[in-house]
């Protein structure tokens, strides 16, 4: 197996602080050079505008290795797909295969995010995410570099009354907005990037986003 090698700051600092704009969830905005976290519906919406999509593994789990997240899930789009293909990185794929991948990523709780070459207002790659290999996700919770994201509209909202404290959410979050205290859920709102993937596993729905 090749060694586990981790994205380093200086890595992160020249590619995504100095480079991208981390943006969660559904905004309506456009950022050069941008990285966005969706929900998995709006991540759906996103693939079915593309005329031509490819589906390749995330390159940051193959160099990382720090997890057994499914591996297959990077979507590319259009001119981004035909380039994956031509250079054997990615393969053709259906809309229907691109969505199986993309669901079956999220039910392993992986965290939908786009990516925008710099100057083009509609995103060209969907990758899933998880908090110990990916470059993304390492910088906001490794590097603790802030300046990367831009915080969205949404939010997710906990009832208290109906949370069993289960804790199937604390699993699932990659950004440790959530932890069980004294076996009592504790949820930090600050710490939330409104993906939506504590919302799909909870037992009684007592998870729901709403606007900031």
């Amino acid at each position: 197996m090749q060694e586990k090698k981790d994205w380093t700051r200086e890595e992160l600092q020249r590619d995504y602080v100095e480079t991208y704009t981390a943006v969660t969830l559904p905004v309506k905005i456009t950022l050069d050079g941008s990285t966005y976290i969706y929900d998995f519906k709006q991540a759906e919406a996103i693939l079915k505008k593309a005329q031509i999509i490819s589906l390749a593994n995330c390159d940051c789990r193959e160099r990382v290795q720090a997890c057994d997240y499914p591996l297959e899930v990077c979507l590319s789009m259009d001119e981004k797909a035909e380039t994956m293909i031509s250079k054997g990185i990615g393969r053709l794929v259906t809309i229907e295969e691109a969505l199986a991948a993309l669901k079956k990523s999220h039910d392993a709780g992986l965290v939908h995010i786009s990516y925008a070459d710099k100057g083009q207002p509609e995103p060209n790659i969907i990758c899933s995410c998880c908090a110990c290999c990916c470059h993304s996700l390492a910088g906001i919770m490794r590097f603790d570099f802030p300046e990367m994201v831009v915080e969205s509209d949404y939010i997710a909202l906990q009832d208290e009354d109906a949370c069993i404290d289960c804790g199937t959410c604390v699993d699932r979050c990659h950004f440790q907005a959530r932890i069980l205290h004294n076996g009592v859920l504790k949820f930090d709102s600050s710490k939330c990037f409104g993906c939506g993937v504590c919302t799909s596993t909870c037992p009684v729905e007592a998870i729901s986003m709403i606007k900031r």
